[in-house]
């Protein structure tokens, strides 16, 4: 059995009536609504809903369903070749939208990325590198203040390692990125971030794994720049990493003593892409090649990996899993449901990990003065006594709190 005290704790909590009287001897049930850690899944669908024609958004609306089930943790895509496809008309209303539609369902969300070479704004080409790095500072200031409150959780600047040598076609994020260097462009876009969101949660991500990106955070942490925690892709449609390899990655990106997000993560339940594939960018999967003895690899793999980064790695605060249902990116088999929405095994394994074996419930009776202690997983517990409820917050930063009832 997993020792999960990373993962838990425990609060002293006085329940008072309305006018601040204790409760004493008070039977008091809790549950946990919120996970403190972030269970998360591309919500891709939340924005696809609030686009949608009539007609189709019951469609969406059953994936929300099934979604916001389990999960209380998002992304949300700020592409920005799709979020501004012309200069000056940003698809904000419907980002916006969509995120108050999660927070609707006490989602937290992270937009996604802030600056990306890849499927950004073309209409950036046009001009000169010292424009394009103006119109890039100003596109974060824009989104980071402008759905502050909303959203304060960015990955500010996505695959830095491959950017300035990025050859595919050109693109004005690399061509910057030769400007300033790696280390140099990360410093811009953190700053710029963090200027306009000083409370805000801004990762760095890659799927470069290797010691260039630990070089890479090293040389950013050293320059001073404000990264809040280290985003981790692993999309592996080329095999399951394993036990091995997670603990080796771990091990190395743990050095740095910041909180890890494994950010975007795929298994697929169809055949692996071949090895001799360099780009993933280069394949494309057959429709209909989930088979249920793939899918049942599918949800073994996704449990192991899920168990060895909450049960044993404390500082593993978030796991994003990213294409929801299949179809998406490659035309993969890489969701837990399927393109017409229907659940595959390794949904009903994340649904129990999450909401049945990683939750607590549970009653107790307070004292005479109305004291009592709730232990469990961290997180947003609401409390019941008496026909009504109450919120309190199970964590080790607040070790006591008064609840009114």
């Amino acid at each position: 059995m997993a020792d999960l005290s990373h993962r838990k704790a425990e609060v002293k909590v006085q329940l008072l009536d309305t006018n601040g009287k204790p409760l004493a001897n008070t039977k008091v049930d809790y549950n946990l609504k919120k996970h403190e850690f972030l269970f998360g899944y591309g919500a891709f669908d939340f924005l696809s809903y609030v686009m949608a024609p009539e007609d189709k958004k019951d469609f969406y609306k059953d994936r929300i369903n099934k979604w916001t089930e389990i999960f209380n943790y998002g992304t949300l895509p700020f592409y920005w070749g799709q979020f501004e496809k012309e200069e000056g008309s940003p698809n904000t209303e419907g980002l916006k939208k969509a995120a108050e539609l999660m927070k609707s369902y006490n989602a937290t969300i992270k937009g996604h990325p802030l600056c990306w070479h890849t499927a950004c704004a073309q209409w950036l080409l046009q001009y000169d590198n010292k424009t394009i790095l103006e119109k890039q500072l100003a596109r974060i200031q824009r989104e980071v203040e402008g759905f502050k409150g909303l959203i304060d959780m960015w990955d500010v600047i996505n695959e830095v390692v491959i950017m300035p040598i990025y050859n595919r076609y050109d693109n004005p994020i690399t061509r910057i990125c030769k400007d300033l260097g790696r280390v140099g462009i990360v410093k811009e876009m953190f700053n710029q971030a963090y200027k306009f969101n000083p409370d805000g949660t801004f990762l760095i991500n890659d799927f470069n794994l290797s010691s260039n990106y630990e070089i890479l955070i090293d040389g950013c942490l050293q320059a001073g720049v404000p990264i809040t925690a280290i985003g981790l892709q692993t999309h592996q449609h080329q095999g399951y990493l394993g036990r091995e390899k997670i603990e080796d990655i771990l091990s190395r990106f743990e050095h740095f003593g910041l909180p890890i997000h494994f950010t975007e993560n795929t298994l697929v339940s169809g055949p692996n892409v071949p090895p001799e594939i360099e780009d993933l960018n280069d394949w494309h999967y057959e429709d209909n090649c989930s088979t249920p003895e793939l899918e049942e690899r599918q949800k073994n793999q996704m449990e192991e990996m899920y168990r060895i980064l909450f049960e044993e790695h404390p500082l593993v605060q978030a796991i994003t899993g990213w294409d929801f249902t299949d179809g998406m990116w490659l035309n993969a088999p890489s969701g837990i449901l399927h393109k017409d929405g229907s659940i595959k095994p390794a949904y009903t394994m994340l649904k129990n990990l999450i909401k049945n074996e990683w939750h607590t419930k549970g009653s107790t009776t307070t004292d005479s003065n109305g004291f009592t202690t709730i232990s469990g997983f961290k997180g947003e517990y609401e409390l019941s006594a008496n026909g009504k409820t109450a919120l309190v917050n199970v964590s080790t930063k607040n070790p006591t709190a008064n609840c009114k009832l």
